[in-house]
């Protein structure tokens, strides 16, 4: 709990004295997407905090693809500063997102474990605003964090899980050489309709 409002005032006065400084250094690729726009993928920064947890209450409430849905994003604007500022000292755990005309498009997280014996594995999930799928930023996205996890040299193994309707989304993974490796059986319930997650793993 933030009850002084010390880290949101600590964000704004990082926004107005350093910002361009910081997100300057935190770009690391742009794309000319299918649309003609450009996508700018870039490591989150604690000013981004309230765009995010924006972002996270309007997908939930677009896509029934994710593992949450509308108003069951809980995040706070304090919580978000936290866990900006835990991943981006972690070694093994990153964040990428996606900006067009300075607004959040997409969100990546690659997450793994503090545990020595298993911090070679990851856990991988996106998701892209309504307004801008089918334009390949979920693609753009995915080939940077692969690129980001060959780099780093620690992490082996990138696993996800996807609903088995998501053929597109499968496809993409596939792309990438992830591989379906098994599934959880009505792992969704959307509505009361049930569906499938599909297990994949990509080898590095």
């Amino acid at each position: 709990m933030d009850p002084d409002g010390y880290l949101l005032r600590f964000a704004e006065d990082l926004r107005e004295k350093e910002c361009p400084r910081y997100i300057s250094s935190c770009i690391l690729k742009e794309f000319k997407l299918k649309n003609g726009q450009t996508l700018v993928l870039r490591k989150p920064i604690v000013e981004d905090a309230k765009m995010i947890v924006e972002y996270l209450y309007t997908v939930g409430g677009e896509s029934d693809n994710l593992l949450f849905g509308k108003d069951e994003s809980y995040f706070t604007a304090e919580m978000e500063i936290e866990h900006i500022k835990n991943i981006n000292e972690s070694e093994t755990s990153s964040m990428v997102l996606g900006i067009i005309n300075n607004n959040i498009v997409s969100i990546a997280q690659i997450s793994s474990p503090n545990r020595k014996r298993i911090a070679h594995n990851s856990e991988v999930a996106i998701s892209v605003k309504k307004d801008y799928w089918k334009n390949g930023i979920g693609s753009c996205i995915m080939e940077e964090l692969i690129k980001s996890v060959k780099d780093g040299g620690i992490i082996k193994n990138i696993s996800l899980g996807v609903k088995a309707s998501n053929k597109n989304a499968i496809a993409m993974y596939e792309k990438f050489g992830f591989e379906k490796i098994g599934k959880h059986k009505d792992f969704f319930n959307i509505n009361g309709d049930f569906d499938d997650e599909i297990l994949m793993d990509l080898y590095i």
